[in-house]
């Protein structure tokens, strides 16, 4: 992704997080070790500008200095949503506990407590009413580009759109006489799999592979092909997605992660007529749905 890059942060203790963060990031993937950076530059910046005075990890307090930090965020306009709270904390708080061993100050373990991480609201699967599925599906089918059928392919894989964007040109795979699945890549749970589908969503992906073959960016592997980056076709989809609702007249706001819970759903109320390795694949599809939101909790050690 382009990003404009941002002056080095004047700070004393800056080279201290950097160094913290570049440990941690060894494990981690490059999307979050930019956030633990992002976490790093948000509390120093706020540390520099409310308590010039702290120049040593050893002046650190919870009191004015994390307390403080944790009022501005909630005080923030717009405000921060739950999940984007949470996610400062819990990295900043893995940040303190890298700091902990490397500079032998037990006490940075302490700033940041259990009790200070807000819980999650319950968030309930949104999957689309059947008339807008259907609405949808027949327009996708109508136009029959290259959006109508990723969308029909994420309907029916219940992938999300990032693991679409990197299904790679031979996904399509055989895994018996007369028996095909797709291989979704790693994604944003780290984790790979194998939808087994039908022969409708065969032929969705023959005809992506079709329109890769007519593209003039040369061939890179992939099954759809990038204008500039992944983000960049992220994008390109999730407009396409908001052209078309509003062509259908469709007033509320629909985003792609709908067609993941209208697929996890339809398994759900359908698996009685399913074969094993779709009923298989539907109740991985719904535990990941449900573990998102406790994954990153279990990352900075705390309870599910």
């Amino acid at each position: 992704m382009n990003r404009a890059r941002r002056p080095p942060l004047q700070h004393p203790l800056a080279p201290l997080f950097d160094r913290a963060v570049d440990s941690l990031g060894a494990s981690l993937s490059p999307d979050t070790t930019r956030h633990y950076r992002g976490t790093a530059r948000n509390f120093l910046s706020y540390l520099g500008a409310d308590h010039p005075a702290v120049q040593r990890l050893n002046q650190l307090r919870r009191e004015p200095h994390i307390l403080g930090w944790m009022t501005r965020l909630r005080s923030q306009a717009p405000p921060l949503t739950t999940a984007s709270c949470i996610n400062l904390l819990i990295a900043l708080r893995c940040i303190f506990n890298e700091l902990t061993w490397t500079e032998q100050l037990s006490e940075l373990a302490h700033l940041i407590r259990r009790e200070d991480i807000p819980r999650l609201p319950r968030r309930l699967p949104r999957p689309l009413t059947a008339e807008q599925d259907e609405l949808l599906q027949q327009e996708f089918l109508r136009r029959n580009d290259l959006g109508g059928n990723a969308f029909l392919l994420i309907r029916h894989t219940g992938m999300r759109i990032g693991e679409c964007a990197d299904l790679s040109f031979d996904c399509l795979r055989s895994t018996g006489p007369n028996q095909w699945a797709v291989h979704v890549p790693l994604g944003k749970l780290k984790t790979e799999r194998m939808v087994p589908v039908d022969s409708f969503v065969c032929e969705l992906v023959r005809r992506l592979q079709f329109f890769r073959s007519l593209d003039p960016l040369p061939a890179d592997g992939r099954l759809l092909a990038r204008p500039r980056s992944k983000e960049a076709l992220v994008r390109q989809l999730r407009d396409y997605l908001h052209q078309v609702c509003h062509a259908l007249g469709l007033s509320t706001r629909i985003v792609p992660h709908q067609c993941r819970h209208t697929y996890a759903t339809e398994m759900l109320y359908g698996e009685r007529q399913l074969p094993d390795k779709r009923r298989e694949a539907a109740a991985r599809t719904r535990s990941r749905t449900r573990s998102e939101g406790r994954a990153k909790r279990r990352e900075a050690g705390l309870a599910p």
